[in-house]
């Protein structure tokens, strides 16, 4: 095998390895109403905002834990074989790579829902509940 195509198959195979890997951490909003809409949804779907921020809008299903708020105490309600779906503003903010770590640090299975409720509410128009009680500010 020539040196170009033993390199060329060695980084195929880290690519697959890299990608294999990356999708097992993580999940975009389409997959997430998907199985939503089709009743799979054996996952707990975690917003880890504020809980101002979740209370104005949030996606459906979601349950609100901000990230700083997530310890071993705080999610002893939780068995560890749950699976949580975690997400926050968007790509612009780093608090479902938080909330992951932590989660995952407490060895529960933990995805990262990218694109976060931006993407969830403004580009694919997803469902939200919303907060219809007071004027956003």
């Amino acid at each position: 095998m020539s040196n170009v195509s033993h390199f060329l198959e060695h980084n195929a195979q880290k690519s697959a390895q890299y990608f294999t890997h990356k999708l097992a951490c993580e999940t975009d909003c389409s997959d997430v109403y998907a199985d939503i809409k089709s009743g799979d949804n054996n996952f707990v779907l975690l917003d880890v905002r504020s809980n101002e921020a979740f209370n104005k809008s949030h996606a459906i299903t979601a349950i609100n834990i901000p990230h700083i708020e997530i310890t071993q105490t705080r999610m002893a309600q939780f068995h560890k074989d749950t699976l949580f779906v975690v997400y926050c503003w968007g790509p612009g903010c780093n608090g479902a790579s938080k909330a992951a770590q932590k989660l995952s640090a407490l060895g529960y299975l933990v995805k990262e829902m990218i694109g976060g409720i931006h993407y969830w509410e403004d580009f694919e128009r997803y469902p939200v509940n919303r907060c219809i009680d007071e004027a956003q500010k």
